[in-house]
């Protein structure tokens, strides 16, 4: 004889356009449900890949159609949900390094900032967010491939450039160390005295 609770089930269709292919965005996608929904419930909540699934005991009804409805609510606008930094890493597969200076020289476009408070510390953290559409966007057109072409040859530029300068400034003290080896007594030298200034001076003839 069968012990298990009955219970009812409702699911939610999830497209592809809400999580990107990421399982990071679908995770972050399950926490904005239950984040939505009352303390006792959000256990009976689940995203899986393409769906949605509530399950609870039959006993529960009337917070079964509560949470349901809530649910519904939440995924009219699951699309635009913001992107959070961790996401965005994953869904374009780059580094956190990457992600910090596209973002500072405007490559990637930030829609705001979020602050929450971690566990286990005392301050706020905020981070910027971004729009999915944007996200998406880059995802599609690979951009992320071609901007990391052109970082790695900015660096090979720069690297070119800075090796240059470092060999004009070796050259040119070069130049002032053989100038000075040429003339070590130059500056020290008496000043050169006409030919027979000598005896024009024994003459009196300056004064």
């Amino acid at each position: 004889m069968s012990t298990a609770t009955p219970s009812t089930v409702a699911e939610w269709p999830l497209p592809p356009s809400a999580t990107l292919g990421s399982s990071l965005r679908l995770k972050g996608i399950e926490r904005e449900i239950r984040a939505r929904l009352p303390w006792t419930v959000r256990k009976f909540a689940r995203v899986e890949t393409g769906r949605i699934v509530l399950r609870m005991p039959q006993a529960d009804a009337d917070a079964f159609q509560a949470a349901s409805a809530i649910i519904s609510d939440t995924l009219e606008g699951i699309e635009a949900l913001a992107v959070l930094p961790r996401e965005a890493e994953d869904i374009l597969a780059i580094s956190a390094r990457e992600r910090h200076k596209w973002l500072k020289d405007g490559r990637l476009k930030s829609i705001g900032t979020r602050t929450v408070k971690m566990r286990g510390r005392s301050r706020k953290v905020a981070f910027h967010v971004f729009d999915p559409r944007h996200i998406e966007d880059i995802l599609d057109r690979d951009l992320a491939a071609t901007w990391r072409e052109d970082d790695a040859r900015e660096v090979s530029e720069n690297r070119r450039r800075g090796a240059g300068k470092a060999a004009l400034t070796r050259a040119g003290k070069r130049t002032d160390k053989a100038r000075k080896t040429r003339n070590p007594a130059k500056d020290d030298a008496p000043a050169p005295r006409l030919k027979g200034w000598d005896a024009f001076e024994a003459e009196g003839l300056l004064r």
